[in-house]
């Protein structure tokens, strides 16, 4: 919906300007160009940036409660707004305005700080209390909302992207090596890490409450699967599957509502076909769809995507992307980013939201998240099968590795995409000797990036889908994948999978029904069969890869070649040039390829660290 952004000084000090949080609101223009909004009083100041999406007329923030004691800023949507407004009105609060995030300052003058799980939606927001001199912050459930914040000399700054943090005068730029490991051995980064040193990123499902002079982050929610012992297998398959339907079908009207045009994507996959069907079974209107296609025959779904666009009536729109784009786009997708990156797709996503905008769609709906509630990786296909995998278990590197995992998940046969003992070898040899000398201090597997809690005692596919929402959703393919490459073309996306009603319930289904036999996500193809062709069910699962680093370096891109030189990355003084120059000649020739389902695109990562470092003008090593 929005960028928002702010300044408190909780401990004293000196009043905010008002330049710098101008400034700092421009910075996220592009999420929100319809409209701005400020608030700045003594030692606090808010930046708005609008996209105005419901009530067009009177939404625009900073939103107030009756006697202006309360004020906040919000980035995303609530969606059970009109049952929460209900409520609230029956107790005697009275509105202003018709839009949906204005039940926050409300909830927080009749709840104090415990209204969170009253919420459902995708949101990052801020809240002054004028009378208790309070600042509250929150973040959705997921992490759909990004919220970054850095604290120095007693100031408090955060916004819906990094950018504008660093526009404050106190804030360096400067790397976050454990940041950069966890992009070498994980999807991705991982909350609270961010590429900048001391910048943070608030972890999904958390608050941050300042007062006192104290900043206190506190958890209010969480996935969590019940103890393998105690799933529920009493009940019949048609119970899910009713159940699936009902809350799905809320969870996709909840994403409907807007005061403009909402859009869908469509991929030619089963999840984003389904949420596509529900919308039709929802309003008979045609709506405008989305899909992406390529001249590579072998990666092309369009006639899947069409098949979907005639069955649901829509007015679809394609466009074909081509592999030049890729280098075309790649410096833009790393500055809305803010990440070095090991893929190169999400210059296909960003090309896809940019046709969302030129069709005049600022809404969006997507299928992300279903893979991760419904067992859709190969992964957790293996987990099932769990024990048949390991060859060598008694030799001195898998025994080391064992120790990784039980350091990681609390359990040393739980295996999470790579082998974190062999990796670190390579890590090494990729790293420069100034920053070999530190590893042991910023290696990303000593760091904890998960509640084992959650995990000990839980089926092997629960634990899976846990990480993946920590390690994978979150930080990856709700931000560099999802929220970054949409706004940057100012287009809000919506995801009916995430709701969290929906996830409550997906949580209780048995294994069993997510994969039955060799067949993946089976609950939700039962589902599917009452909405969607044969040919979508039951087409081959496609997971699309972008051409990687590989291509890439054959193009002989000059910039490319710049980036990757013996000379600018000793300059750098991140990676070992040698080990560059070796990998460099092993990616060149015309019959290697990077498996990018089970293998780190190397050259990727130092690729995209460098656009990075370039882009955000970071100090060197």
């Amino acid at each position: 919906m929005c960028g928002i952004t702010g300044v408190f000084n909780f401990s004293g000090g000196p009043p905010v300007e008002r330049d710098v949080i101008e400034r700092m609101a421009d910075a996220l223009a592009h999420r929100g160009p319809d409209d701005s909004g400020f608030y700045v009083e003594d030692r606090l100041g808010f930046g708005f940036k609008r996209l105005s999406i419901i009530d067009l007329t009177s939404g625009n923030q900073p939103i107030y409660n009756e006697d202006r004691s309360i004020v906040m800023i919000c980035n995303g949507e609530i969606f059970n707004y009109k049952e929460l407004r209900h409520e609230l009105e029956s107790k005697g609060h009275r509105f202003y305005t018709h839009s949906d995030v204005e039940v926050l300052a409300h909830l927080y003058e009749e709840h104090g700080t415990d209204f969170l799980n009253k919420l459902n939606g995708q949101f990052a927001f801020a809240i002054f209390d004028r009378k208790t001199n309070t600042l509250l912050l929150a973040r959705d459930h997921v992490g759909i909302a990004p919220l970054f914040y850095t604290v120095i000399d007693n100031t408090f700054i955060f916004a819906s992207e990094i950018k504008a943090i660093l526009k404050h005068p106190l804030v360096r730029r400067e790397v976050d090596l454990t940041a950069l490991d966890q992009i070498f051995s994980f999807p991705g980064l991982v909350s609270p890490r961010t590429m900048f040193k001391n910048i943070h990123s608030l972890k999904p499902g958390h608050s941050i409450l300042i007062r006192d002079g104290r900043i206190e982050v506190n958890e209010y929610w969480d996935l969590n699967y019940p103890l393998a012992s105690e799933i529920d297998t009493g009940k019949p398959e048609s119970y899910y599957i009713e159940k699936l339907d009902e809350l799905f079908s809320r969870s996709v009207q909840y994403r409907l509502q807007a005061d403009v045009p909402v859009g869908f994507y469509l991929s030619g996959g089963m999840d984003s076909s389904l949420t596509a069907s529900v919308i039709r079974k929802l309003h008979s209107e045609k709506r405008h769809s989305f899909s992406i296609g390529f001249q590579q025959a072998d990666i092309d779904e369009r006639k899947y995507q069409e098949l979907m666009a005639d069955a649901v009536g829509s007015i679809h729109h394609n466009v074909i992307f081509d592999w030049p784009d890729i280098s075309n786009r790649l410096r833009q997708v790393i500055y809305h980013a803010e990440t070095p990156l090991k893929e190169s797709y999400n210059t296909c996503s960003l090309t896809l939201s940019e046709l969302v905008r030129e069709n005049g769609i600022k809404v969006v709906l997507t299928g992300e998240g279903a893979d991760e509630l419904f067992a859709g990786y190969v992964g957790y296909r293996f987990d099932m099968q769990r024990g048949e995998f390991d060859d060598d278990l008694y030799s001195p590197e898998m025994m080391m590795e064992k120790e990784i995992r039980e350091k990681l998940w609390g359990d040393p046969e739980f295996f999470y995409e790579r082998n974190q003992y062999e990796l670190r070898e390579t890590k090494q040899a990729i790293y420069s000797k100034g920053v070999n000398e530190r590893f042991r201090e910023f290696d990303s597997v000593n760091q904890d990036l998960v509640d084992r809690a959650k995990l000990a005692g839980r089926h092997p596919m629960h634990k899976r889908s846990y990480i993946d929402f920590k390690l994978r959703i979150a930080d990856h393919l709700l931000a560099d994948h999802g929220d970054r490459v949409a706004y940057a073309n100012s287009i809000e996306a919506r995801y009916p999978f995430l709701d969290v009603e929906f996830i409550e319930f997906v949580k209780t289904i048995p294994p069993s029904l997510m994969i039955n036999g060799p067949v993946e996500k089976y609950i939700l193809k039962r589902l599917s069969e009452r909405y969607l062709p044969e040919q979508i069910i039951h087409r081959e699962k496609f997971a699309f890869v972008a051409p990687g680093s590989p291509y890439l370096i054959r193009e002989n891109i000059e910039w490319i070649n710049d980036l990757l030189s013996y000379e600018s990355i000793k300059k750098q003084g991140y990676f070992n040039p040698d080990t560059i120059e070796r990998l460099k000649k092993m990616y060149q020739a015309d019959n290697f390829n990077v498996n990018q389902t089970f293998e780190n695109d190397l050259l990727m990562i130092v690729l995209t660290f460098g656009i990075f470092l370039e882009v955000f003008e970071m100090n060197l090593q």
